[in-house]
C-alpha cells in the first residue's frame, strides 16, 4: 500500500470518526473524563483534560452531518476504485 494523499485523508477521517463515537457516559466516565470532571473556578485557565473534553464534544456536535456525508463519499470511492 502506497502512502498517498487519499490514504492520509482516510486516516484523518478514521481519527475523526473515532472521536465522534466516544460515548460520554459509557466510556469517558469510566476513565475519569465525565462531564463533572475538571470543573475549574472563575478566571482559572482550563486544563488539558477539560480542553480535550470540549474538543470531543465539539467534534460530536459540529461534525455529525458532515461526517455522514464524507463517510458516504469515502465508501462510494472505495467501492468504485477499490
Amino acid at each position: 500500500m502506497a502512502f498517498t494523499l487519499y490514504s492520509l485523508l482516510q486516516a484523518a477521517l478514521l481519527c475523526v470518526n473515532a472521536i465522534a463515537v466516544l460515548h460520554e457516559e459509557r466510556f469517558l466516565k469510566n476513565i475519569g473524563w465525565g462531564t463533572d470532571q475538571g470543573i475549574g473556578g472563575f478566571g482559572e485557565e482550563p486544563g488539558i483534560k477539560s480542553q480535550l473534553m470540549n474538543l470531543i464534544r465539539s467534534v460530536r456536535t459540529v461534525m455529525r452531518v458532515p461526517l455522514i456525508i464524507v463517510n458516504s463519499v469515502a465508501i462510494v470511492l472505495l467501492l468504485l476504485f477499490g
